[in-house]
């Protein structure tokens, strides 16, 4: 018997498995060729005589920690991130500010072309950080270093006195290492929004170590244009966190040291 419907010429293709893929692995390093700028990396440890300072090594340490926080939904720790995404575009204002200043008056002299010093043996190492910011870190070494090895070939060719060229690469210096002591005034006590909202004993103790939560980062209203995850509140609670009262504190920030 014949039937009525054609018989179909289409062939399916058989789905073969696709292997699974690995996870990706990058590199990345800094490269810094001025003194001034490889003691950023490491800080330095206190004594009697000199306080310590917190480099790059310590300034990731402590993100991470607080990177971590913040992925748990403790809102203190959205909070340093904000602060510490705002005190490192700062610092790095002021030393591309310092920079472009410097390239202007090794510019005023046609006749003569600088080369700006550059080191025998620069010192290079690896970087592995869990977060964007630690990163950020990073480059803004990269810039100061780039910005003293001018100053100091500035100094060289007589456009710089020596004055003039240690207050600039000390005033930049002393805001990178302001930003890199931020981190160190959080404190891990395992709090989320939920136990800030019901104002319990950890959310107490925060308060009088960490200073007066706002309301809108505790709302979730303000983040940091980097965060470990995107964090949605259910309707209503946005608007009684934000409601919520919290008693203010002095700032506990401590200063940091010179060198």
């Amino acid at each position: 018997m014949r039937s009525d419907t054609p018989a179909s010429t289409d062939q399916i293709p058989s789905l073969t498995p696709q292997p699974t893929l690995g996870a990706l692995r990058g590199q990345a390093w800094l490269t810094v060729q001025t003194r001034q700028a490889q003691r950023l990396i490491q800080g330095r440890n206190g004594s009697n005589e000199k306080p310590a300072i917190i480099g790059l090594v310590g300034f990731a340490d402590r993100l991470r920690l607080i990177w971590q926080a913040a992925r748990n939904d403790d809102p203190y720790a959205d909070w340093w991130l904000i602060r510490i995404h705002e005190a490192i575009d700062q610092a790095r204002e002021l030393v591309r500010r310092s920079q472009s200043e410097i390239d202007e008056k090794l510019a005023q002299s046609p006749s003569i072309e600088v080369r700006v010093a550059a080191s025998l043996r620069p010192y290079r190492i690896p970087l592995q950080f869990a977060n964007p910011y630690a990163y950020q870190g990073a480059h803004l070494i990269g810039e100061y270093d780039t910005l003293v090895r001018t100053l100091l070939s500035g100094c060289h060719v007589g456009l710089l006195d020596r004055a003039s060229t240690e207050r600039s690469a000390q005033l930049a210096g002393r805001r990178i290492r302001g930003v890199f002591l931020l981190p160190q005034s959080y404190r891990f006590l395992g709090i989320d929004r939920a136990s800030v909202q019901r104002q319990d004993e950890k959310a107490k103790r925060a308060q009088a170590l960490m200073g007066d939560l706002p309301p809108v980062v505790l709302s979730g209203e303000q983040q940091a244009p980097e965060v470990p995850r995107k964090l949605n509140f259910p309707e209503g609670y946005r608007k009684a966190a934000t409601e919520t009262s919290l008693r203010p504190v002095p700032d506990s920030d401590s200063r940091h040291g010179e060198e």
